[in-house]
């Protein structure tokens, strides 16, 4: 059974940082791609980020120069590093999985890890 498990949500103020990470069980994890969604309340799930397994990333927009994703294969780990951050951000973020060595679709998705921007 494939689990992903985030981790590092909370509340900051407009400005702030904060690392999300997402730890993968019973996958390989270095032959997947991976991606970070969110979902605002009365939005639709935006795609925020996504890494290959060589480390080729791409961003939205809107984050773009904000946010940074990284992935440790050695503990089989994603990690989202989100600075200057806007209430805009707030939002429900998902660690995602993809069955490919490039982004695809999510294919596995983890529970979800709450991020409240207070401005």
């Amino acid at each position: 059974q494939v689990l992903l498990v985030e981790s590092g949500g909370g509340l900051v103020q407009a400005g702030g940082s904060l690392r999300l990470a997402c730890t993968v069980s019973g996958s390989i994890f270095s032959n997947n791609a991976m991606a970070w969604y969110r979902q605002a309340p009365g939005n639709q799930r935006e795609l925020v980020a996504t890494i290959g397994t060589y480390g080729s990333t791409n961003y939205a927009a809107s984050v773009k120069g904000r946010f940074t994703i990284s992935r440790d294969n050695a503990k089989k780990t994603v990690y989202l590093q989100m600075n200057s951050l806007e209430h805009e951000d707030t939002g429900v973020y998902y660690c995602c999985m993809s069955g490919s060595n490039t982004w695809r679709r999510a294919d596995y998705v983890g529970q979800g890890t709450q991020v409240t921007v207070s401005s």
